[in-house]
């Protein structure tokens, strides 16, 4: 019952593991007992980061979501995939394959930018090209609400 449920989660969980410590591209964050999941971190930030690979996966089906940590280690990021008791080996290995394209897909494009803006407590936040654009463009219509004077 359970228990084979829990064994076979566990199992592919390994199998998970094993492949993504294979790309010697992550760190492995989570613990092999407790809840069947792996967490795991980008060892290299330079080009990309977990942020880009979550949203890459999604290309391939895949919904596997990057998080910062508690606010005293908000600069760790991690990918997190809860192994479910319907995901199977099969899956585990597919999506260890659909990483690794997405790691070269990745390779292939220019770094992406980081800018870095600071918080009120002194902490660093670093956003993305794309998050940074974002947020201009919503302060730029916020801007233009509040010029709005009702003549046009």
């Amino acid at each position: 019952g359970y228990k084979n449920v829990m064994e076979n989660c566990r199992e592919n969980m390994l199998v998970l593991k094993e492949g993504l410590e294979k790309t010697d591209r992550f760190n492995i964050v989570s613990k092999d007992n407790g809840v069947p999941l792996v967490a795991f971190s980008l060892k290299d930030h330079s080009r990309h980061d977990e942020f880009e690979v979550s949203d890459y996966l999604r290309r391939f089906g895949w919904i596997v979501p990057a998080y910062t940590m508690a606010p005293d280690a908000q600069h760790v990021t991690v990918l997190r995939v809860v192994i479910r008791e319907d995901f199977s080996r099969t899956l585990a290995e597919r999506l260890v394959l659909d990483i690794q394209k997405t790691l070269q897909a990745l390779d292939a494009l220019p770094p992406s930018k980081v800018s870095e803006e600071k918080c009120q407590n002194g902490t660093i936040v670093k956003k993305t090209e794309l998050e940074t654009q974002r947020e201009v463009t919503r302060i730029w219509k916020m801007y233009v609400q509040q010029r709005k004077t009702g003549v046009c």
